[in-house]
């Protein structure tokens, strides 16, 4: 068992609450009866923290320093990029817990966390989220966290360690969760818990899970290891009666209107909050450092706004309708491609895929993911990762799309190549498991390469590179190393060339030599006749060319 929490222990305690929220996100979502019985709790907060750490982890990649900034710095970074990724009531609530947790390590400048600074971030993150709300309600969130922060200080107050107050603070915790049906009549009507206290359980339930050290997930893995269950099936918790519940119509404001402002003032915040008011309800109004997130249930989406403009230039709005009923799927299947450039994007798009932005440098979350999924409409959806090392995010997005009724079958495509081949013998009046198995296949049968500059020296299966060296890739291996780039792509063109190859890929990527195009194409046709050359301006960045022989 743990006595203080490193740098390690905190990104797994974040970690873990993720992987949490993404296995029971569907039960909590049907559980959403209030404010609004639009159920997606759950999935909000996932979505939240799901994509709060895609966007920690790659401004930690852009400067190098993935996994090794101090605590401060990586907790004040989650902190923010939580409130940036809030979604709905929940999302911001939970940036706000984020925000509280943040604040105590900063202000201590602490490298370790021990039990007394845990009993601070539970109340401060409790108090934080508590200022946000302009109409605190008991019986939701709010009130599992205050019983929460009550009791770890209690325990820390005679003498308890840091697993005795974590333990502590998961039965305070699930006792106020059971508790709130009696303190909220629409919980009591629809015979469930509150969907925003259940999902901070997991938040304090991973915390306990990570201390007594009952789980060691790689960072920013999803599905690892196997989280316990902590949502028991009893009867007050029932997902029918929820159901039934999410089913009853809405009669509160028809629009949620989601916005950001920088550098809004603590007095401004404070107006902010109560004008908002006078126009909707489900007011929230957080911030972290210079950003002020904005969420508010109303019928006047132009009032919204313009309380918003009187503080600065609202930045990224969304505006939904509060729909409680799901969204009906049409038959048939659809197509959804990640794209590492422009260009590959737009010949996903000619092709009639729907296609998310990922490539090195800023790969697509699941949330990303998830979200294009969604945009489909469509029963059967056909996933290409197109990337290596996005294909735990797809993996993640299918999980979760099928758990709302969509069925997600994702090709293994680890490289823009193989997923232009995938999709090119896509048949659309063909059913989804012929084509599944036909792009399937096609995509194995595609050898791929690529042709980089090195940025940093090390050891490669091509030997020893240094900074500016061109490195070539067969099969995803660096087995080239050299300093000409047309003679490291003809190396990796007779790596992927074989004697029944009919048809080689270019994919031109940014800063490839003028020339180059020409050079290849020249040599494929002097020593292999019957050879298409199909060249396309991907635009990508980092790879100077994307190579693919069929």
């Amino acid at each position: 068992m743990l006595e203080v929490l490193d740098a390690e222990s905190v990104r797994r305690w974040v970690v873990v609450t993720r992987a949490a929220l993404a296995a029971r996100r569907a039960e909590i979502d049907a559980l959403n009866v209030y404010p609004v019985p639009d159920g997606d709790t759950g999935t909000n907060m996932y979505l939240t923290l799901d994509q709060a750490l895609d966007t920690a982890r790659t401004e930690q990649e852009r400067a190098g320093t993935f996994g090794v900034v101090p605590l401060p710095v990586e907790s004040a970074a989650l902190s923010r990029a939580a409130l940036m990724s809030a979604r709905g009531n929940s999302g911001v609530i939970l940036s706000q817990m984020i925000r509280g947790v943040s604040e105590v390590v900063t202000a201590g400048n602490l490298e370790v966390v021990d039990a007394d600074a845990v009993v601070r971030m539970v109340q401060q993150g409790a108090m934080r989220a508590r200022e946000s709300v302009v109409r605190p309600q008991e019986g939701t969130i709010l009130s599992v966290a205050d019983a929460t922060a009550l009791e770890v200080a209690r325990v820390r107050s005679e003498g308890g360690t840091l697993g005795d107050l974590t333990r502590a603070g998961v039965e305070a915790a699930r006792t106020a969760l059971g508790r709130t049906p009696e303190q909220l009549q629409v919980l009591a009507d629809a015979g469930v818990v509150d969907a925003g206290g259940a999902g901070y359980l997991l938040f304090v339930e991973a915390l306990d899970q990570v201390v007594h050290e009952l789980g060691t997930p790689s960072r920013f893995a999803v599905d690892e290891f196997t989280l316990n269950p902590s949502l028991e099936r009893r009867a007050d918790w029932s997902r029918d009666r929820a159901e039934g519940a999410a089913a009853q119509v809405h009669e509160g404001p028809a629009h949620e209107v989601m916005y950001l402002l920088h550098d809004v003032s603590e007095g401004g915040v404070a107006s902010l909050r109560l004008r908002l008011d006078e126009i909707g309800d489900s007011v929230v109004v957080s911030t972290a450092e210079d950003v002020c997130h904005v969420h508010v249930h109303t019928d006047d989406i132009g009032a919204a706004l313009e309380a918003g403009l009187e503080h600065g230039a609202p930045k990224r709005v969304a505006v939904a309708l509060l729909e409680i009923l799901a969204p009906r799927l049409r038959s048939g299947v659809s197509i959804v491609a990640c794209a590492a450039g422009r260009g590959i994007a737009a010949v996903l798009e000619e092709s009639g895929a729907i296609t998310v932005a990922s490539g090195p440098g800023h790969r697509a979350s699941a949330g990303e993911i998830l979200a294009a999924v969604r945009t489909t409409g469509s029963q059967d959806v056909i996933l290409l990762p197109n990337d290596r090392d996005t294909r735990m995010a797809a993996d993640a997005a299918a999980h979760a799309a099928e758990q709302e009724g969509q069925s997600v079958h994702v090709i293994t495509s680890s490289t823009a190549v193989q997923g232009l081949a995938a999709l090119a013998v896509f048949d659309p009046g063909a059913s989804t498991q012929h084509n599944v198995l036909a792009m399937t296949h096609t995509a194995a049968a595609t050898r791929h390469g690529a042709v980089t500059i090195a940025v940093k020296a090390g050891l490669t299966s091509g030997g020893l590179c240094e900074v500016g060296d061109v490195l070539g890739v067969v099969s995803g291996d660096i087995t080239i190393v050299g300093s000409d780039t047309e003679q490291v792509t003809f190396e990796v063109l007779d790596g992927i060339v074989s004697t029944g190859t009919e048809l080689v890929t270019l994919v031109v990527g940014e800063g490839a030599p003028d020339g180059l195009v020409e050079a290849i194409t020249a040599r494929i046709e002097s020593r292999r006749s019957g050879i298409e050359v199909e060249v396309i301006d991907g635009g990508q960045r980092h790879y100077l060319l994307l190579l693919g022989a069929e």
